[in-house]
């Protein structure tokens, strides 16, 4: 990452002064902190954008957990809620060079999202579909790889990165929408023709201290807090087929110190079913990214091979 002027040259002042002879009878001295993350620069955006979702440190691992609701929307019927959800995604970021952009990071991750009983919150292996009364085979979500692209201080058109987020009174938030338009990987190839594309919205908020944030000593922010909203279509294990009406999924977590504060029950899942989501993926992984879509297809075709349904 370039660090600003006025930090190397705070660096090769307090190297220097570490250097010289000290004089006789005279301690030697602390060199001063570095001077705060500067939000006016675009290395310093990058800087606090990263030590929000990962960490300053190459390939530090990183886990986010969140737990929420899942409700349904259907014009004319009360929303009502259908099951509860918990994920969690494990990631780590590492450092890209382009010569024209200069020193940028990129964040590579997996994630799971476990859909849970509403009385006894374990993970649903079927579910009664209150709408056709038939009992669906619950497919969680299981995505490797989740990664991003290269993020650098000067964007593709030339332009500077500019802070995006808010501060007041010490709090830092950032906010973020995906609108998700594309082709259904379950669809057939005639979709420009007889629509069916994939139509959903994910919200997500960061919440997390500016004293934290903008300390240069400091390789990542340890205490940051998240919202994770998202609308969608129906979850294609629910067998809806064409049935009007969406999803509605809330949830809130936290930016956790280490993989063992995760809660028991997504230890034991990920311990039985999906051991390699103990850690992230590589940073050269260079895999197309996994969605809940693609992953149930997936499911769907070794389900078909073993001569299921």
């Amino acid at each position: 990452m370039r660090q600003p002027i006025a930090l190397l040259l705070t660096m090769a002042l307090a190297a220097g002064a570490l250097a010289a002879p000290q004089a006789k009878g005279k301690k030697a001295t602390t060199p001063p902190p570095p001077p705060p993350i500067d939000l006016t620069r675009p290395e310093g955006v990058l800087a606090a954008n990263r030590k929000m979702a990962c960490s300053l440190e190459d390939g530090k691992p990183v886990v986010f957990w969140w737990k929420g609701g899942v409700f349904s929307r259907v014009p004319g019927e009360r929303d009502r809620q259908l099951f509860n959800v918990e994920g969690m995604n494990i990631r780590q970021c590492g450092t890209v060079k382009d010569p024209q952009r200069g020193d940028g990071y990129r964040l590579v991750s997996r994630e799971i999202l476990l859909y849970l009983d509403l009385e006894t919150g374990k993970p649903l292996k079927k579910w009664k579909n209150p709408w056709t009364g038939k009992e669906n085979d619950v497919i969680h979500v299981a995505n490797d790889p989740v990664n991003g692209p290269p993020s650098f201080p000067i964007g593709r058109d030339g332009a500077p990165m500019k802070w995006r987020g808010n501060i007041m009174k010490g709090r830092v938030w950032t906010t973020g929408e995906a609108p998700l338009f594309y082709r259904n990987p379950l669809g057939g190839e005639y979709q420009d023709y007889v629509g069916g594309e994939y139509h959903a919205m994910e919200m997500l908020t960061m919440f997390t201290y500016e004293k934290d944030l903008l300390d240069a000593s400091k390789k990542e922010s340890s205490d940051v807090t998240i919202a994770w909203s998202r609308t969608s279509e129906w979850l294609p294990w629910m067998e809806m087929g064409d049935k009007v009406g969406m999803l509605i999924f809330t949830t809130v977590g936290k930016r956790l110190l280490k993989p063992e504060d995760l809660t028991p029950l997504m230890k034991e899942e990920i311990a039985a079913n999906y051991p390699i989501y103990s850690a992230p993926p590589p940073l050269d992984d260079a895999r197309p990214n996994e969605t809940s879509w693609t992953y149930f297809k997936k499911k769907i075709d070794e389900k078909k091979k073993e001569g299921g349904k």
